[in-house]
């Protein structure tokens, strides 16, 4: 007895463009998080077009004014319009994050990936100098390091991508250890392949989407540190502007009774950690669930 195939028509087939929408399909909080976070990148990128003013622009005969139809948002003490401030300081707040997680990332992958693989004294030497890294505190870091170069973007980027290492170092070597074990990793071994070749090829790619969400954690933590660096005058100085050194600079005004040029950065940094964190949750759910 012979079996024929179904028509061809009837056959189903996913359909990769269609993959995007279905990682959106996840949740209505979700969607509202990636939108926000699609919202602030538009946000920065555009700044110079759509800021109704030069953030910089003194006006002190505007000094603290109220929400107007000339400033929606107000006037700090300088008579600086916070809406326009908001947009600009979105490329710093979103720049900075993105070298912390950008280079973290590939330092991190790196040594995750050479320690699994190699084993041995490499895997403790590695594990351990990631240890070191990781029982110094990132912000004590960027503090120090600011403390030898002087304040601005530069050293605390740099420290932070330092103490943010051992994060994605220690995660990375963890499931790279578990993806050696499978058979296809050996089997590949087997057919002659190199390590090298074995691990661009199919190690990275099958491990790049948990490392990816846990990438997107890292952003919002990343943008918190930052602005607290900001903030205690250690990271990007007046008259910048800058979400973290705006609440700094509107904290006298809180004290006068004008509340939104420190309260406005405020809920720009929440609700910015806030998305991150659960579109990478979101993200490791949909991992989790692959994985079953």
């Amino acid at each position: 007895m012979t079996t024929t195939a179904p028509p061809e028509s009837t056959v189903l087939r996913r359909r990769p463009g269609l993959r995007p929408l279905r990682l959106l399909a996840q949740g209505p909080l979700f969607t509202a998080s990636v939108a926000v976070l699609a919202l602030l990148v538009l946000i920065a990128v555009l700044a110079p077009v759509i800021a109704p003013y030069d953030p910089e622009a003194l006006d002190l005969t505007a000094s603290l004014a109220g929400t107007t139809g000339e400033h929606l948002l107000g006037t700090d003490q300088s008579g600086r319009d916070v809406l326009s401030r908001l947009m600009y300081g979105a490329r710093t707040g979103l720049l900075g994050p993105l070298l912390v997680v950008g280079v973290s990332t590939l330092l991190g992958t790196l040594l995750g990936v050479v320690a699994a693989w190699r084993g041995g004294w490499a895997d403790s030497v590695l594990s351990r100098s990631m240890d070191m890294v990781f029982a110094v505190p990132g912000l004590l870091l960027a503090i120090l390091l600011v403390s030898v170069v002087g304040p601005g973007m530069t050293a605390p980027v740099i420290a932070m991508a330092v103490a943010y290492t051992p994060y994605v170092g220690r995660l990375v070597r963890g499931i790279a250890r578990q993806e050696k074990a499978r058979p296809y990793i050996e089997s590949y071994r087997v057919q002659g392949w190199s390590g090298w070749n074995v691990c661009l090829r199919h190690l990275l790619p099958n491990i790049a989407a948990t490392v990816f969400a846990q990438s997107a954690m890292n952003f919002g933590y990343a943008l918190m540190d930052l602005a607290a660096l900001s903030y205690l005058g250690f990271g990007v100085q007046p008259p910048t502007a800058d979400w973290g050194a705006m609440i700094n600079e509107g904290q006298s005004a809180v004290q006068q009774g004008a509340m939104l040029p420190a309260l406005a950065p405020s809920a720009c940094i929440v609700l910015a950690v806030v998305a991150f964190g659960i579109v990478g949750e979101g993200l490791a759910d949909r991992i989790a669930r692959r994985k079953r």
